[in-house]
Order: structure tokens, then sequence, then C-alpha cells
């Protein structure tokens, strides 16, 4: 392997376990604060932080996107996702969480049919039907205790599948940093009227006042490791390739999986581990098709 491949792997691997550990920061917040409001401010502090760094390094004209709509559509799917998967871990245990997330590859390849034009090829469906195996096989005591609540996981990945796609739509209309604040806003601006709108509703689980000192300093934790977590990423991307490191995802789901066991006591039973197995190994199988053929999908 290359210096310069070696170099953008390790950064890869380094933004997605920071991103565990801002995962595990959350899941011992969100018992103490509604996740409206933690994603809410989370991501205030994060956009005031990226604009900032925006005007200094490209200055106010870098704040004008080519095209609103998109980076609407993205920041709403941003937001949802973020609802969803901090209000998985409220429920879920961390690691489970995170696998059946992990589907979001299989399903921004099913996705990407339908929504870009593109014929999936039969190894996309393969995928598909192993990764929905491995769901239903984490998912299923969980829906028996839970009910709906359970499913919040996949939602979040589905919402993260449909960013990704929009993000694919929107390549080139601006730097690396733009981008992030383009999408960053908009999610600011529908989460901080979520949380406001779920405690005027008067959903007594969403209901908040002003937070303590160490909570707002764990919001400012997650979003500062949150975007240095995609700056890495971003870097190791430019260096090694996308299909060098897209194998490195999965050192998030190590990670969360020790961070649930250590801080939370949560073992991850038999019917887990088999489960994220399969949605691993369906990831993995697309990524090595990936490598094998020039694309996944044949435009038709």
């Amino acid at each position: 392997m290359k210096h310069s491949e070696r170099t953008g792997l390790l950064l890869a691997i380094g933004g997605f376990a920071m991103l565990s550990v801002g995962d595990g920061v959350v899941k011992l917040t969100i018992d103490e604060w509604p996740v409206t409001a933690f994603a809410a401010l989370r991501f205030v502090i994060g956009s005031i932080g990226l604009s900032i760094l925006l005007a200094r390094q490209e200055g106010w004209r870098a704040f004008r996107p080519a095209n609103p709509g998109i980076h609407a559509a993205r920041g709403l799917c941003l937001a949802f996702t973020s609802l969803a998967f901090f209000s998985a871990i409220s429920v879920l245990p961390l690691a489970e969480t995170m696998a059946i997330t992990f589907v979001s590859p299989v399903l921004t390849a099913l996705l990407a049919g339908p929504l870009l034009g593109e014929r999936v090829r039969p190894p996309v469906w393969i995928a598909s039907l192993a990764a929905l195996a491995g769901v239903l096989l984490i998912l299923r005591p969980n829906l028996a205790e839970l009910g709906l609540p359970a499913l919040w996981p996949l939602a979040s990945a589905l919402f993260f599948s449909l960013m990704i796609i929009l993000n694919r739509a929107s390549t080139g209309q601006g730097s690396a940093l733009s981008m992030q604040v383009f999408i960053s806003i908009p999610a600011t601006v529908i989460l901080v009227l979520a949380a406001f709108l779920g405690r005027e509703l008067g959903i007594a689980e969403l209901a908040f006042g002003w937070p303590r000192w160490d909570i707002v300093a764990r919001c400012a934790f997650v979003a500062l490791t949150a975007s240095t977590a995609h700056f890495l990423i971003y870097h190791g991307t430019v260096r090694a390739g996308a299909a060098q490191i897209a194998p490195a995802t999965y050192v998030q789901m190590l990670l969360a999986t020790i961070i649930g066991w250590a801080f939370f006591g949560d073992v991850p039973d038999a019917a887990t581990i088999l489960g994220a197995a399969i949605i691993i190994g369906s990831g993995l199988y697309l990524w090595r098709y990936g490598r094998t053929k020039e694309v996944l999908f044949a435009a038709e």
C-alpha cells in the first residue's frame, strides 16, 4: 500500500472512531435532556463553528449556494436521520442501533435506481435481501418489547441513504467546507423548530428548559468530534480513495460495541451478533463488487 493510501486509511479510521465516541456521549446525555433539544443545540453549536470557519477561509460569498433547494432537502434528511438516530440510542443498545444503521449503504444502492434513473444490478438485490434478513434478526425481539420505537434505527438509515443520494446529486456545487455548511444550516433550523414545537405541544418527553453547563459542554463536544470526524474522513478519502476507506466504516461498529459494553453494560446477544455480521457482510459484498466492476449500476 502506498504511503498516501496508508495515511488516508488511518485518517478515515480515526474519523470513524471519533464518531463512535460522540455517539457514546449522546447516549449518556439523552436520558437527562430531551432528544429534540439535544439535537437542536448540538447543531446550533456545530453550524456556528462551521460558518465561522467558512467565513474566515472563503469569505461571505461562499454562503451563496448554487441550488438552495437541493441543500434544503439535504438538511431535511440530515435533521431526520439525526433525530431518528438519537431516538434509537435512547431506547436501544448502541451496538444494535449501529448495526441496523449500517444497512444504509445497501439502501443507498437500492434507492439510487428509482431516484437517479439507474438500473439496479443483481448484486444489489442479493445484498439487500441479505441485509434485510440481518435487520430482522436484530429487530425481532425489540419489536415485540418496544413496538414501533424499535424501528428508529431503520428510519435513520433510510434518511441517511436519501441524504447520500442528494449529496451525489449536488456534487461540485462548493468546497467540502461549504457543502457542510449548506447542509448544517437548514438541518439546524428544522431541529430548532422541532424542539420548540415538541415543547409547545405539551409532550412530556420533549419538555425542556435551560440546560446545565455540562449538557452544553457535551453538545459542544459532540459537535466538535462530529465535525472533526467528517474532516478526517473527507481527507482520508481524498488521499486513499473511497474504495480503499470503505471497509474502515466498520471500525465505528466495533468501537460502538466496546463503548456500549464498557459504559452501558450492553452485551450483544447471539442474534444481534449474527444479524450485524450479515449486514456488514452485505456491505462488504457490495464494496467488493464495486472494486471488481466500475459501477454498481448502469444508466438505463
